[in-house]
């Protein structure tokens, strides 16, 4: 009898993708909030919304969603994450 060992490291492979700067503060900002479709993540969000508006002077939020919590978000909601300054991914339950 034998043993398989496997190694569930991950070797990167490909270009390096450049990272963005920081950002300094939130005022003026446009921030997307990602609603992965779990229980109760559409409330979390309205109270994370509050708080960006209120608290940090955050210009726009852009409500965003994915189909269920299982699968990546579509290309369409991903295009339009492009136009935001930053991007709050939140899980529900």
């Amino acid at each position: 009898m034998s043993i398989r060992v496997l190694d569930p490291t991950y070797a990167a492979s490909g270009p390096e993708t450049a990272t963005t700067a920081p950002l300094r503060s939130l005022v003026g900002r446009t921030v997307a909030l990602l609603d992965n479709s779990k229980l109760n993540v559409r409330e979390f969000l309205d109270h994370v919304e509050e708080l960006l508006r209120t608290r940090y002077g955050v210009r726009q939020v852009v409500r965003l969603k994915k189909p269920d919590a299982s699968r990546p978000a579509p290309p369409e909601v991903f295009a339009r994450m492009t136009g935001c300054d930053a991007v709050i991914s939140a899980v529900g339950d």
